[in-house]
């Protein structure tokens, strides 16, 4: 079916985990393929993936080709795979515009971003890049709070005619007027805010939707989450942190019986500490109560490394991604932006959007 040839957006951790997962998995025999959702979607099986262009803003990663800079500073997630091809794909240098925090400077090199002189390519250029690497799928990995080089990343998206995954909490697919515009073009979208394979947020909403199937009266909650990587230092910036909130909060109510008063509902990340790394632990309390009144009360401790627990997810919303565009498919991607995102347009229940991207999968829609 050929390669889907993918161009990433801001060469953090997630991109890291997402290049090393592509070529972990290349040799990889389908009954010990552990850790992915699907190994076959609609004929495209992981190693059909390939960078073929990349931006960022990090003087360490500019000029570098991909390999090498998935492993620069300030990266800090779990090496899982070294042994890469060799390869001509060099990090381009993107405009900077609201991806980086003025907080952030505040911090030593080796956390925070350096950016390169000079402004970066401009729109014209970047779509030109996209056009020429024959690139099917763009993915944003922006810093939290990106609103602004969000948009611009899918307006070249837009007039590059490349589907666009939007992975942060800036709100695309949700916007309607975006949804629209991706609708008109027939060029798919996807998104927002990826939902990581088995982490905080799919978590949440699974013992969520448990209270509401076995008639326990939720109450109150809160989920508070720590990380020590360059997405928890850039939310120390609670402007920046509103959208993220937003995303993850209504990702909970979505699934919930009734929903709950803003003072008894807390879903955010919460603090950044330093040695944690890429590692993120997640605590949740759910109150509530059963038959007769009675109240009862969950509390839950969760350590994942966050960036492969995203990039699990985006191994699959890639190849989604590429099969609407194999199918002639615009617009939102109802099942796949459900099962896949925190802030979809549509929210359904887990099983529902399970369902959805499955006959999606299928071509049954």
């Amino acid at each position: 079916m050929g390669k889907i040839k993918v161009a990433i957006v801001g060469v953090g951790n997630c991109a890291s985990a997402l290049v090393q997962g592509i070529h972990y998995y290349r040799e990889k025999d389908p009954k010990e393929a552990i850790g992915l959702i699907h190994w076959d979607i609609g004929g495209y099986r992981p190693s059909d993936i390939e960078v073929s262009a990349a931006f960022d803003i990090d003087q360490r990663k500019v000029g570098k080709t991909v390999f090498e800079a998935i492993f620069a500073e300030p990266n800090c997630t779990t090496v899982f795979f070294r042994d890469f091809p060799d390869s001509d794909i060099r990090v381009s240098q993107g405009p900077i515009l609201d991806g980086v925090s003025d907080h952030m400077q505040d911090y030593e090199e080796e956390v925070r971003f350096l950016p390169a002189p000079g402004d970066g390519l401009s729109q014209q250029e970047i779509v030109e890049v996209l056009k020429t690497s024959k690139t099917r799928v763009l993915m944003n990995y922006l810093p939290v709070g990106s609103e602004k080089a969000t948009a611009f990343y899918a307006e070249c998206a837009l007039k590059a005619r490349v589907a666009f995954v939007n992975n942060i909490p800036v709100f695309i697919a949700s916007n309607p007027e975006w949804a629209a515009r991706f609708s008109q073009q027939k060029i798919p979208l996807i998104g927002d805010d990826i939902m990581s394979q088995l982490g905080a947020t799919i978590t949440h909403r699974a013992l969520t939707e448990l209270f509401k199937q076995r008639g326990v009266s939720l109450e109150r909650t809160y989920q508070l989450n720590t990380g020590g990587n360059t997405d928890f230092l850039n939310m120390l910036n609670r402007d920046r942190l509103r959208s993220k909130k937003e995303s993850k909060t209504e990702a909970v109510q979505a699934v919930a019986r009734t929903r709950l008063t803003d003072a008894n509902i807390h879903v955010g990340p919460s603090d950044y500490v330093p040695w944690q790394k890429d590692n993120k632990i997640c605590f949740i309390r759910m109150e509530g109560k059963l038959m007769g009144n009675i109240p009862m009360h969950l509390d839950l401790r969760l350590s994942v490394e966050d960036s492969p627990n995203s990039a699990g997810v985006g191994i699959d919303v890639i190849r989604c991604a590429a099969l609407a565009m194999d199918r002639n498919l615009g617009g939102i991607l109802e099942g796949p932006c459900a099962i896949f995102c925190k802030h979809p347009p549509v929210p359904h229940s887990n099983e529902e959007a399970y369902q959805m991207t499955e006959s999606f999968i299928r071509c049954e829609e």
